[in-house]
């Protein structure tokens, strides 16, 4: 291991108390950790464990019944579930694009978030975080593969941003 701060060879000097390799420059006497690969980010949890939470999750199973079968807590589960998403939309919008489609299936999803819209008015409540929202979503007919989406309410503007994010990741196949 090479030294960051005088660019000389380091000696091993130990394990961190997380079980890290850590090293020990003898001229400028600075001691350092070697560089690791988090995929999970700061999270400590086993890859295999994240991946099996993922299946599950995948497969349909509630965050509390995952809790229950592989002893991980829930909001651990949610929180790695917010680094797949991070993931998986940096993955979206850097690998789908110009894709060549014949033809695209757009649909969307209506959801709530806290109440519903109709209890939102009712109560008076003017908070934009609250109410109806809808997941706008396109797949390629043949290979079900995913687009674009995005979520926002049923308006024109968000409309107008899902159509764009089509349009970045298609290109028209014509014969």
């Amino acid at each position: 291991m090479v030294c960051h701060n005088c660019q000389t060879e380091a000696k091993k000097h130990g394990k961190s108390p997380q079980g890290v390799q850590r090293f020990r420059c003898r001229p400028c006497c600075k001691t350092f950790v070697a560089p690791q690969n988090k995929p999970l980010d700061t999270m400590r949890l086993p890859v295999e464990k994240a991946v099996s939470i993922l299946q599950l999750l995948v497969e349909g199973c509630s965050v509390r019944s995952v809790e229950r079968v592989t002893g991980v807590h829930r909001d651990t589960i949610l929180n790695l579930l917010v680094v797949a998403g991070e993931r998986c939309t940096r993955l979206l919008e850097t690998r789908v694009k110009n894709i060549a489609v014949k033809d695209v299936e757009a649909d969307e999803i209506w959801g709530f978030v806290s109440m519903k819209e109709k209890t939102k008015t009712t109560k008076g409540i003017d908070d934009v975080t609250v109410g109806d929202a809808y997941c706008f979503i396109a797949m390629e007919r043949t290979t079900k593969l995913v687009l674009a989406w995005h979520l926002g309410r049923r308006s024109a503007y968000d409309t107008m941003l899902f159509t764009e994010k089509l349009d970045a990741a298609t290109q028209a196949a014509f014969n």
